[in-house]
């Protein structure tokens, strides 16, 4: 077994640049610190500090070892802020898995009715649908929001329900979007550059069928997986570019769009994913509970 303590001296040692440094920093004798990093590099098999001026630097083993301590001990403060908090019971805490496919704009809206709870903290994972499934199903998530439903593994137990479906819009930057392009759309299309969510977004596959259906052979400029980066690149006259109806209530934030037109024969649906504790988690009922309020509307 690894001694962390030892490590930590050595961390410390490797951090101020020398044993009487660390010795001043942690308040203890630099005899004592330097026996237990030369514990530590015994217990490695290799030296993980050489000489260097006044002070020591690090041996190519030892540049492995302070990488990984680097990484340890700010965990290890994680822990201490995240048990503090826990312990204060103030820190209403929300973990969310965001799946590549669907629109980032649109979940924002979805996760409005939470944003207001005192004293939260919103964490966002964003990942590949599967990826995200075995991290909620381990509980380092509390829902996943993804364009489908969950595939039915009674392995993982897990549980979904879909809580937005919104029709599509097109946006584009105001250079192209003259009313003429407005006029003619959809057809309009085959005439502009044009931004797509990726193969990874179940909403692709529709918007390919969709532009067959019509005959419209889109000049495809760019294909991004986030759709805050397909606004973006579209207001700094890239292309245009579809959003969800509750995507496009954040599209105002991003200066320089202009609607170009409906698209209500194609939506984009959210699914919620959670797992049996995730159920019980008062803000993943929230989200629920504000979209079955949505649908009752």
């Amino acid at each position: 077994m690894l001694n962390y303590r030892h490590l930590y001296y050595f961390w410390m040692v490797a951090k101020e640049g020398g044993f009487a440094r660390a010795a001043d920093r942690l308040e203890m004798a630099v005899q004592t610190i330097s026996a237990q990093v030369r514990d530590l590099e015994k217990s490695l098999g290799h030296q993980l500090l050489k000489p260097s001026g006044r002070g020591v630097a690090l041996t190519e083993a030892g540049q492995a070892a302070y990488g990984r301590a680097e990484e340890i001990f700010q965990l290890g403060q994680c822990i201490v802020d995240e048990v503090r908090e826990a312990a204060s019971a103030q820190v209403a805490r929300l973990s969310v898995g965001l799946s590549d496919g669907i629109s980032k704009l649109a979940a924002h809206a979805l996760l409005e009715p939470v944003l207001a709870t005192p004293h939260l903290r919103l964490v966002c994972h964003e990942g590949e649908f599967d990826e995200l499934l075995s991290e909620l199903a381990l509980h380092q998530l509390d829902v996943v929001l993804a364009g489908q439903a969950a595939p039915r593994n009674p392995n993982q137990r897990l549980s979904s329900e879909r809580i937005a479906r919104s029709a599509l819009q097109w946006y584009g930057p105001a250079s192209l979007v003259k009313k003429s392009v407005r006029d003619r759309f959809p057809q309009s299309l085959q005439d502009l550059p044009v931004l797509l969510p990726t193969a990874h977004s179940p909403l692709r596959s529709t918007l390919d069928t969709w532009f067959h259906d019509i005959g419209v052979r889109p000049r495809v400029v760019g294909e991004f997986e986030d759709s805050a980066l397909l606004a973006v690149f579209s207001a700094r006259g890239l292309g245009a570019f579809p959003v969800s109806q509750l995507g496009a209530q954040d599209v105002g934030l991003v200066r320089g769009l202009r609607l170009l037109g409906d698209c209500p024969d194609i939506s984009e649906e959210v699914h919620a994913i959670w797992s049996r504790r995730g159920q019980h988690h008062p803000l993943v009922r929230q989200i629920l509970a504000a979209s079955h309020r949505a649908d009752a509307v």
